[in-house]
């Protein structure tokens, strides 16, 4: 039995194809490298460049590696660039896997793990957000994942194809062995960019709004550590393989840290008292998202082995030196 994994050579991807090593397993890995690099890749996992709504080569990989379940990881991803082109979020995210679920569908397989998002809720009208949230998202990033999520609702109704549907919260840190990690350029996310200061990447950093009705003034926000969630798609396969019909997860710890906390122990961490802008709010940053994280416990017997958040700047900090050395 053998995944395929699409986007499988960017920051997420690449975390699963390392865990499914770990496993035992040889997966094989679908992507265009628009964002994705294939040195985060073990050497031995085979790559395949191209593009998922190509129905003929991604049918003849499914058949040429005797694929018995694909993780779908391969889309955009910068919420403020789906704003100014939601065009071109709504081909990649929707269209590509629209195609991608057609040729799943007509090859036979029968399981499916989406890559979602916490950005489906939006503004959530109630916190801490769970699996019963009512979904409201306010860019079409956000809407784009959903979508997709509604086409996997009516295939496993129409077709059977059983999918697991993962909403991601904020995911951060590296792989404990700095072997892969967030290598993006122009990367928004608040522990990378802190990271990139901490080593002189970048100059600054800003912090939007210490106004909230929140602990310190700054947003919270629930940190995931990427490794955590690589081993939740392990679960999410197994728990498929054993003939279970899918569902619809959160992934996150159940509690948030805020923008100044997680600054702090980025200085904490690197020993580094780095400089730090002060801007007003941004439209449409909500104070606090954080998760219940129970079902994903409840029902994949999830146990993070990293919900530490200088843990997770450690891992982050030592692949940002890496990626530092290497240019």
């Amino acid at each position: 039995m053998t995944v395929l994994i699409t986007g499988g050579a960017g920051y997420i991807g690449s975390h699963m194809v390392l865990d499914l090593v770990a496993r035992g397993e040889t997966p094989v890995v679908l992507d265009d490298l628009s964002t994705g690099f294939e040195w985060l890749l073990p050497d031995h996992v085979p790559l395949i460049r191209g593009d998922i709504a190509d129905q003929t080569l991604v049918q003849k990989i499914i058949t040429d590696h005797e694929i018995d379940t694909i993780a779908h990881f391969a889309a955009k991803i910068v919420v403020p660039d789906s704003v100014t082109d939601p065009l071109g979020y709504y081909e990649s995210n929707t269209v590509k896997a629209r195609s991608l679920i057609e040729t799943t569908v007509k090859s036979g397989l029968k399981k499916f793990i989406f890559s979602s998002t916490a950005a489906v809720y939006g503004e959530p009208d109630e916190m801490p957000v769970s699996e019963t949230t009512r979904p409201n998202p306010v860019s079409p990033y956000g809407r784009s994942k959903l979508m997709v999520e509604w086409m996997l609702e009516d295939a496993r109704h129409a077709y059977g194809l059983q999918s697991m549907i993962l909403r991601y919260f904020n995911v951060a840190g590296a792989d404990p062995e700095a072997r892969s990690g967030q290598a993006t350029p122009r990367a928004t996310h608040l522990i990378k960019t802190a990271c990139e200061v901490a080593i002189g990447k970048r100059a600054s950093m800003s912090v939007f709004g210490t106004d909230y009705a929140t602990r310190d003034g700054t947003c919270i926000r629930d940190y995931i550590h990427v490794s955590d969630l690589a081993a939740a798609h392990g679960l999410a396969l197994d728990y498929l393989r054993a003939g279970n019909t899918g569902v619809m997860l959160n992934c996150a710890y159940g509690h948030g840290s805020t923008v100044k906390e997680v600054i702090d122990a980025v200085k904490r961490v690197s020993g580094v008292d780095f400089s730090v802008d002060f801007a007003p709010r941004r439209a449409g940053d909500p104070p606090e998202i954080v998760a219940t994280g129970d079902k994903i416990k409840s029902v994949l017997g999830f146990k993070p082995r990293f919900d530490d958040l200088d843990l997770i700047v450690k891992h982050a900090l030592a692949f940002e030196r890496k990626l530092a050395s290497r240019s």
